[in-house]
């Protein structure tokens, strides 16, 4: 990888050279690598596929997971978290100790890795709401809650600079990794002053389906706003919205 000077920046494949802009900047590479035809059929690389195999299985697991909890991450994921949910559902393939190399996935792997994921690595929960919490997951009646006791808001949440207003929100989602289908609940606070008064005790209760037997999956997040002339916006595009998975429940 070589990165590209000069005023004219190249984007495409010139010879053996392919350009392409990256986070980086402007950077180029030599083109190489093993013919995809042997790959997908020379017995050498037999490894190679498996790997390719339950890589995209990992990918299209992600993929899921965001999606049931998009309404809550779209104002609270960093530009890298695709890639990261990715490395760590492979880490859950990994531990799937049934299946065959190859064949190997999330729903026999151990899922509750992900616990503690981050989705925005720019506004880490934990460095983000210091009041406590408890969680209750009732997979036969389908209740998952999250239970905050009263506390004083500029004590015990790190806001960004600007902030005037706050949210809390939590999420559940029970998720078919076969088929892709999901059921999701959210509960959220309502948007609350960022000041020296004392919340009240706060109870987020979501509801799923009675006695799923899908894997279940508990998000928390904070959301920052700021008010101007009357009207409350989003603070900084989201940039310090904090939202994690704090507890996976697999049957």
């Amino acid at each position: 990888m070589a990165r590209q000077k000069g005023i004219i920046k190249l984007l495409g494949t010139v010879g053996d050279i392919t350009f392409y802009k990256a986070k980086e900047g402007f950077l180029a590479r030599e083109k190489g690598g093993v013919d995809k035809n042997r790959i997908m059929n020379d017995p050498n690389f037999q490894r190679t596929r498996e790997n390719g195999e339950e890589f995209g299985r990992a990918g299209a697991s992600g993929k899921m997971l965001r999606t049931a909890f998009r309404a809550v991450l779209l104002n609270s994921a960093d530009s890298r978290m695709v890639g990261r949910l990715t490395r760590d559902m492979v880490k859950v393939i990994q531990t799937d100790t049934v299946s065959e190399r190859g064949q190997r996935n999330v729903i026999d792997g151990d899922l509750s890795l992900l616990k503690g994921f981050d989705f925005n690595i720019n506004g880490k929960l934990s460095t983000t709401i210091y009041a406590p919490y408890t969680t209750t997951l009732d997979r036969a009646q389908g209740e998952v809650k999250v239970d905050i006791p009263a506390f004083i808001p500029i004590n015990m949440i790190n806001a960004p600079s600007g902030t005037t207003h706050f949210k809390i929100e939590a999420a559940a989602a029970d998720v078919n990794f076969t088929d892709g289908t999901f059921n999701v609940s959210n509960a959220d606070t309502g948007i609350l002053p960022y000041d020296a008064v004392a919340t009240s005790a706060i109870s987020l209760a979501t509801t799923l389906p009675t006695n799923s037997t899908e894997p279940i999956f508990l998000v928390l997040g904070v959301e920052f706003y700021q008010e101007i002339n009357g009207e409350k916006y989003v603070l900084k595009n989201g940039a310090y919205n904090a939202l994690q998975l704090i507890d996976v429940n697999q049957p």
